[in-house]
C-alpha cells in the first residue's frame, strides 16, 4: 500500500472534536490529508436549529468517498448537547423509576428524529452502567437503574428504538463505570470486583444491547486489576478484544472515550494512547478537544505504527471494515438522499413537537 493510500485509510480511525459552530479550516485541512471517520460536537459547537443542520450536512461530507459520522452525547438529563427549541430530556433515571419499556421506546424514537433532522447519525447513548455506587460522581442518574436487568431490558428498548429510526447507538462504558467513586475525566477510577462478579453484574446489560443488534459500544478509561494489572481498560486487549469482542461476541465499531481525559492523558502521551487503543481492539478513538495539532499527531503516530510493524495493519483493515459496514447500515441511504439540510419551518416543525413535550413531561413525573 502506498503511503498516502495508507494515511487516507488511518484518517477513518479518528472522531474529531472541534471549535466553534462552523466547520475550521484546521478540521478540513485534516480530513483533506488523512480522511476522517466522524466528528463529535459539544454545546460549543451548537446555536440554532438551522445553524446546527447546516454543521451537520457540511461535517457529514468533509471525505467525499466515505461519509463521516456526525455524533454527539444527548443522553438526557445533565448530558445533553442540544436545548431549547430541541425537546429537553430528564435524565435517564426516570426511565428506570417507571419501570416502562413502553415510554423508553416511545422516548427513544422521539429523540431519534429530531437528531435525524438536524443530520446527526450516531448518539452517545443509552448509558449501560449499573448505579451500584451511590457516591459515584460521574454516572449517577445517567443510569437507568441500580439493578442490572432493568438497566438491560431498558438499554435494549431503546437501543431498539434509535436504531429503528435510522440513529446508531452506543453502549457505555464498557466494561462498566457504575461502581467506582471518580471521575474518569479527572483521574483513573478503580474497580475491584472479580471477573465473575462483572459478568453477572455489570456485563449485563451490553449483552442485552449486543442481542438488540446495537452499532456501536464505547470504553470506559477504568482500571481493572482483576481483569488487566498494567493497562485501563481502554488500553487492555483482555478486556476490549478477549471480552468485549470474543466473549461477548460483539461484531460491531467499537469507540474509545475521550482519549484526552485525565483518566488516560495523566499517563500516557494521547498519540501513545491512540496505537494503544487501536491495537487492543478498538476501532476508533476520539480526541474532542478540538486541538487539531494533537489530533494530527495522534494520526501519525497511528501510520509511524503500521510501517514501523507495531500495529499490524490487519488490525487496522478490521477496524476499517466494522465501520464502513456500520456506515452503510446507518448513513449511505441519509447522506445520498439529503440534497440540502432543512431550514426554516420545516425544520422547526421536526423539533419539541407537542407530542414529544408529552413524554419529556410523563418522563418527569418519576424524577
Amino acid at each position: 500500500m502506498s503511503p498516502s493510500a495508507l494515511r487516507r485509510q488511518i484518517g477513518q480511525l479518528l472522531i474529531a472534536g472541534f471549535e466553534g459552530q462552523q466547520i475550521p479550516v484546521e478540521l478540513r485541512a485534516l480530513a483533506r490529508e488523512f480522511g476522517l471517520g466522524g466528528v463529535i460536537l459539544f454545546a460549543r459547537n451548537v446555536g440554532e436549529p438551522e445553524q446546527v443542520a447546516e454543521l451537520c450536512y457540511g461535517a457529514a461530507r468533509l471525505v467525499p468517498q466515505l461519509p463521516l459520522w456526525v455524533s454527539v452525547d444527548q443522553e438526557g438529563g445533565r448530558v445533553a448537547r442540544l436545548k431549547a427549541p430541541f425537546t429537553e430530556w430528564p435524565a435517564m433515571a426516570t426511565l428506570g423509576r417507571s419501570g416502562d419499556v413502553g415510554l423508553a421506546g416511545r422516548f427513544a424514537r422521539a429523540l431519534a428524529s429530531e437528531l435525524k433532522a438536524v443530520g446527526i447519525t450516531l448518539d452517545y447513548a443509552p448509558v449501560l452502567d449499573i448505579h451500584t455506587n451511590p457516591k459515584n460522581p460521574v454516572i449517577g442518574d445517567r443510569a437507568l437503574s441500580e439493578k442490572s436487568e432493568e438497566v438491560a431490558r431498558l438499554g435494549a428498548a431503546i437501543v431498539m428504538a434509535l436504531q429503528g429510526e435510522g440513529v446508531a447507538a452506543c453502549g457505555k462504558h464498557f466494561p462498566g463505570h457504575g461502581d467506582t467513586q471518580t471521575d474518569s475525566h479527572l483521574e483513573l477510577p478503580l474497580v475491584e470486583h472479580p471477573l465473575e462478579r462483572l459478568r453477572s453484574v455489570e456485563f449485563v446489560p451490553f449483552r442485552a444491547a449486543i442481542a438488540a443488534g446495537i452499532a456501536t459500544m464505547m470504553t470506559a478509561h477504568v482500571f481493572m486489576p482483576a481483569l488487566d494489572e498494567t493497562r485501563p481498560a481502554t488500553l487492555s486487549r483482555r478486556i476490549v478484544f478477549e471480552l468485549l469482542r470474543d466473549e461477548l461476541n460483539f461484531e460491531g465499531v467499537i469507540l474509545s472515550d475521550d482519549l484526552e481525559m485525565k483518566a488516560i492523558a495523566g499517563a500516557y502521551a494521547v498519540p501513545a494512547a491512540a496505537v494503544l487503543a487501536i491495537g487492543a481492539g478498538c476501532d476508533g478513538v476520539l480526541i474532542c478537544s478540538g486541538d487539531h495539532g494533537t489530533q494530527s499527531a495522534a494520526l501519525e503516530a497511528l501510520i509511524y505504527a503500521v510501517e514501523s510493524g507495531d500495529l499490524p495493519f490487519a488490525r487496522v483493515e478490521d477496524a476499517l471494515k466494522r465501520h464502513q459496514r456500520a456506515k452503510e447500515r446507518f448513513l449511505m441511504a441519509q447522506v445520498n438522499v439529503a440534497s440540502r439540510p432543512l431550514q426554516g419551518s420545516a425544520l422547526r416543525q421536526r423539533l419539541a413537537l407537542d407530542e414529544h413535550r408529552a413524554i419529556a413531561d410523563e418522563m418527569a413525573r418519576f424524577l
